[in-house]
């Protein structure tokens, strides 16, 4: 190790452990943020949601309804009311997620073959208590007209058996692959702590370096690493590279080890895009430095990358279906290889020749991204703070 490295790294340490906010973005945060979601997400799945039912028939079969919805598991009955109105009105107030209406003479009208309608409707501006609702209300209302409709032709003389092939003709075997629980956590929480890690380091690593140039000691630095920038950024960022490791072990270790996520592949695999990925997001905050040498600038650019970077990389909408001018900014984020390496060795565990390219990638955000490195050591010997 070079003399200039080890001045560089001694006095980067100095400077780490000299301000409080760096104890707080490198080590509290990200620990904060792994329980947080772990704890959130912990049932994997939303249960009993606040729906309403209003049942204007009041006869025996519309309480059967009622209580086939309350007893399946993504629903929860916590209220009954009278009209449209009065349940449109609770769901606008967020008191319920959904409602399912049996209108009046349902019993009658079933029963002398009128074909009565069953409504229900579910709140989409809440995606996942809506859907799950949806779906709760959905399998009662298809299995009631079922049975009507079974009952109907038993009763004209119809042989059951034959009834019921007619009716359910095919018997569906589901094997969700990769999620055979559909856990939402195990899709959801390691998609957003690696996007809340990248964004953290990004916004880390821009400040530390563009911070330097604001307050004068940029110069400093660089005579520390013997006018090297290339030696200069090494000393600065090894050290932090360090910190974000142990974040990063910590939280794999709480998922993999603790929360017993699934990992159908090679851990060892994960840990080193875990360290790939690290040092690719650290690489991304030096450009934007490189860009705009000025704290406040530099670091809006990260967090603007970094928050997009939620609705561009594939969490929950696929880059395939998304306009190629917008799909196309997800190859340049680094949390994208992350995210296909996770799916393809946690959740389906293929063999690493697969994600080979994806490997790749995170390896190359360092070389690509030291191109404007002259122009950052240009910003270091002559610093310019502009509020």
């Amino acid at each position: 190790m070079s003399t200039g490295l080890k001045t560089t790294m001694r006095r980067e340490v100095g400077r780490l452990a000299s301000r409080r906010i760096y104890l707080f973005t490198m080590v509290l945060v990200p620990v904060l943020m792994s329980l947080f979601f772990v704890d959130l997400l912990g049932p994997g799945l939303p249960l009993k949601i606040p729906s309403a039912i209003v049942d204007l028939d009041h006869s025996p079969m519309s309480r059967s309804i009622a209580r086939s919805i309350n007893s399946t598991e993504l629903i929860d009955i916590t209220c009954r009311l009278e009209s449209y109105e009065a349940a449109m009105e609770a769901t606008r107030k967020g008191d319920i997620f959904g409602f399912f209406i049996i209108p009046s003479n349902f019993q009658s009208d079933a029963l002398a073959g009128r074909t009565p309608t069953l409504e229900y409707y579910t709140n989409m501006t809440y995606f996942v208590p809506g859907t799950l609702a949806y779906k709760g209300f959905k399998t009662v209302a298809v299995g009631t007209a079922g049975s009507m409709v079974r009952a109907t032709l038993i009763s004209a003389g119809a042989d059951p058996e034959t009834v019921g092939s007619l009716i359910r003709p095919l018997n569906v075997d589901a094997h969700p692959i990769g999620n055979p629980w559909t856990n939402y956590s195990y899709y959801l929480t390691p998609s957003f702590l690696a996007g809340l890690f990248a964004l953290m380091i990004m916004l880390v690593t821009s400040f530390s370096i563009s911070n330097e140039i604001k307050s004068g000691t940029s110069a400093g630095w660089l005579s520390a690493a013997r006018g090297r920038m290339s030696v200069a950024l090494a000393g600065k960022l090894i050290p932090q590279f360090v910190i974000w490791v142990v974040g990063a072990m910590f939280m794999l270790s709480l998922l993999y080890g603790y929360c017993h996520f699934p990992m159908n592949g090679s851990m060892v695999a994960m840990v080193f895009a875990t360290l790939l990925f690290v040092s690719a997001s650290q690489a991304m905050g030096v450009l934007f430095v490189s860009i705009v040498p000025n704290p406040r600038l530099s670091m809006t650019l990260a967090a603007l990358f970094g928050i997009l970077s939620f609705s561009f990389v594939g969490f929950s909408f696929p880059v395939q279906s998304m306009y190629g001018a917008i799909g196309i900014f997800s190859y340049l984020m680094p949390v994208r290889y992350y995210f296909l390496i996770y799916v393809n060795e946690a959740l389906n565990g293929v063999a690493l020749y697969y994600s080979r390219w994806y490997f790749i990638a995170l390896i190359a955000f360092p070389f690509v991204c030291s191109v404007l490195m002259l122009r950052l050591k240009k910003a270091c010997l002559t610093p310019v703070y502009v509020p």
